[in-house]
């Protein structure tokens, strides 16, 4: 089955003008139909289908069916020192990320460290997009979500968790080092994209109906009982991130979004933090340097495998992409075409 999906390839400013243009039919001001397409666009770009163009016609399901609000923005709820409250109104969840992105930033520039946590919004799509997006702006960020019950806890066989994606970001030289991961061995979103391939994942991601670990994708999205990452240590700091989710921002929780029957309404944690606050910050950048030329000392295991820190290769993914046009599935672009 690998190999029949005929890939084509579409520049970023026609893929970034299809989006605009069905969200404009959707309710999308002209400013926030270019600012979410934008988001869409890069995370394809950067090779994160998965979470871009991939996810794009669930998006517009959600704003059809009214889960997703364009014309909400987030309102202030309360505010405590360099920690705030704001309600997202289940507005566009990436538009919403970028707001409460932009905000934590803001108080952190003038306290040191900014908390934005986010109740009643929806799902972000990338989280890695606002480890950038503050990175880029020179500062630390630390952010993640909760999302519907979607892996087990550890020993059990039906979820009571979600896979709660959480990032870190900080700056380094020109462009930042991106951690961005889910609670599961693989995200929903990347075994849907192996399954479309026709591949198995390089590594087991779950178990299959008849409870064995798996490199089958379509087996474990029947059954979704996904792998935690590090087995019981990913399940407990993905309750852990739920339970921190809610207390921060006065939202709800993954059972509380489960049983509303389709993920929205989601709980968010944006933290940014000023390093120029710091009195080593003249030699942060010195620091990480002999940090990562250290890392870089490691010897692949299977003497050819480039070692690489996180976020790297979204920088060759970029500039490969961005000269040769985006990689997509003739068969998505035209469910695209024909929304």
């Amino acid at each position: 089955m690998t190999g029949e999906i005929n890939i084509i390839r579409i520049q970023p400013s026609e893929m970034k003008s299809e989006f605009v243009r069905i969200l404009l039919k959707y309710g999308f001001t002209q400013e926030s139909a270019e600012k979410c397409s934008e988001i869409f666009t890069v995370n394809t770009l950067e090779g994160v289908a998965s979470h871009g163009i991939n996810r794009f016609p669930r998006f517009i399901n959600n704003v059809r069916d009214g889960y997703v609000k364009p014309g909400q923005i987030p309102v202030f709820v309360h505010g405590a020192g360099a920690l705030e409250q704001w309600d997202g109104r289940l507005g566009p969840g990436p538009l919403n990320a970028v707001f409460a992105t932009d905000r934590a930033v803001e108080i952190a520039a003038s306290k040191g460290i900014g908390l934005v946590a986010l109740a009643n919004t929806n799902h972000w799509m990338r989280g890695g997009t606002y480890g950038w997006h503050a990175a880029k702006k020179g500062y630390i960020f630390i952010g993640w979500t909760n999302t519907e019950a979607n892996m087990p806890a550890w020993g059990a066989e039906y979820p009571r968790l979600g896979n709660n994606p959480l990032i870190f970001a900080l700056p380094f030289k020109d462009e930042a080092i991106v951690l961005d991961f889910a609670m599961t061995q693989f995200s929903y979103g990347k075994m849907e994209s192996y399954k479309m391939s026709g591949e198995k994942l390089p590594f087991p991601g779950g178990f299959n109906k008849n409870g064995e670990l798996t490199t089958d994708p379509e087996g474990i999205l029947e059954t979704r009982r996904t792998l935690p990452i590090g087995y019981w240590k990913g399940a407990g700091l993905s309750l852990l991130l739920d339970l921190l989710a809610v207390v921060l921002s006065g939202g709800k929780s993954v059972s509380e979004i489960t049983k509303a029957g389709t993920e929205h309404a989601l709980s968010q944690v944006f933290i940014a933090i000023n390093p120029q606050n710091l009195s080593n910050f003249r030699a942060i950048d010195e620091t990480i340097g002999r940090v990562i030329a250290d890392f870089r000392q490691s010897i692949p295991s299977d003497g050819k495998t480039q070692v690489r820190y996180p976020g790297e290769n979204i920088l060759k993914q970029r500039e490969i992409n961005s000269q040769n046009g985006i990689p997509v599935s003739s068969e998505i672009w035209q469910r695209i075409l024909n929304l």
